[in-house]
């Protein structure tokens, strides 16, 4: 068995495991620099709204002798704006530009027809009013927050409030970078960019969700127990439903990836990318924040509580205690948080040690399983 396949295997029986909330902080400086970023490319740069948003004209021009920049050229002083020209596979083009009144475009169309060779009646035209466009973008909007406030109310109801509060962080942090690519790649955003952002949110939860159901279920009557903190049974959350976030993330991926970098990039089927990319990004990045953002920041809050802080304590003078006498301490070496090594006999070196199952319950390194 490969390397990785052996990881993988290891992994999903419990074996082996990484410490997320220990090095929540090396995470959450990463994901800073990566929002300062997004937020330093959408100010900079902006936005491409696409003419759905800001009002213009699309024409289609059948198969001709014409090459792109000629066609660009013909369109942009017909009508005195930026045009943007794609080639079809069916040999036509696609040209598009911006903030055209109607005898604009009919301009535009005439001076097409003439540089293409054909009738004026096969030059297809679609205009676009930019009312039209602002009463998309505020739908989307209104979408958007009707969407973040039911997914805190269910959190809240469903789970808890804390968790509430770090899904709805995780899924801003989301949004910001798929937004921020956008602005840096200066890609056109059309409907299908609004539609893929809100579907990449949904992915986004789901897997968020799951994480917090583990959480739920090994946190139960945490407090009568001195085994475990809060922290370290987070851990064991998020390490119990690893493989199967990496699985699904990978299998969503590949078909996204196949839109993205096959269609609409070897094809040249532009309009593919409205959609694949923030597919793409968005799906990246929901799948980032679920593991290294939602449950740590759900860890953080939750170990402010008093009677966290004082099953802390216990935990850890327990463990002191053990130490005191020579012996090992019930935990595995890897469930340690806060950054602190313990010493054990050396195994279990990288993180919390999780059952098969994520169910809580710890063993030694090379213990009876149950």
């Amino acid at each position: 068995m490969s390397r990785l396949g052996n990881l993988g295997a290891r992994l999903y029986r419990g074996e082996v495991g990484y410490d997320f909330v220990a090095k929540r902080r090396f995470w959450y400086g990463v994901s800073i620099l990566i929002t300062i970023t997004a937020i330093v490319g959408l100010a900079v740069r902006g936005l491409n709204m696409g003419i759905e948003f800001k009002g213009g004209a699309v024409f289609t021009t059948p198969k001709a002798e014409v090459s792109v920049s000629q066609a660009q050229e013909v369109a942009e002083e017909a009508s005195g704006h930026l045009a943007i020209v794609q080639e079809l596979g069916t040999g036509g083009m696609r040209i598009q530009v911006s903030e055209l009144d109607t005898a604009q475009a009919d301009r535009v169309q005439t001076e097409l027809a003439e540089e293409f060779g054909v009738d004026r009646e096969k030059i297809n035209a679609e205009l676009v009013g930019p009312s039209w466009g602002e009463q998309i973008a505020n739908k989307a909007w209104t979408g958007l927050g009707v969407f973040m406030i039911l997914v805190v109310i269910y959190l809240a109801i469903a789970f808890e409030w804390r968790m509430a509060i770090a899904a709805l962080i995780a899924l801003i942090h989301d949004i910001t970078i798929t937004v921020g690519v956008y602005a840096l790649v200066g890609l056109e955003v059309t409907p299908g960019t609004v539609i893929g952002l809100l579907t990449i949110l949904g992915y986004s939860l789901y897997d968020t969700v799951v994480v917090f159901d583990s959480l739920k279920e090994s946190s139960k009557d945490i407090t009568k127990q001195t085994r475990w903190t809060y922290s370290e049974i987070a851990n064991r959350s998020i390490n119990s439903t690893l493989v199967r976030s990496i699985n699904t993330t990978v299998v969503a991926l590949l078909p996204v990836a196949g839109l993205l970098f096959i269609g609409g990039g070897v094809l040249g089927a532009g309009m593919l990318n409205d959609i694949s990319l923030s597919l793409f990004v968005g799906l990246a990045a929901g799948a980032y924040s679920s593991i290294f953002i939602a449950t740590p920041l759900v860890a953080d809050l939750k170990e402010r509580e008093p009677q966290m802080k004082a099953l802390k304590k216990r935990v850890l003078a327990k463990r002191a205690s053990a130490a005191a006498k020579g012996e090992s301490g019930e935990p595995d070496a890897g469930d340690a948080t806060d950054g602190q090594d313990r010493a054990d006999d050396g195994t279990a070196a990288a993180g919390a040690v999780v059952g098969p199952r994520g169910r809580g319950r710890g063993r030694p390194t090379g213990g009876r399983r149950r």
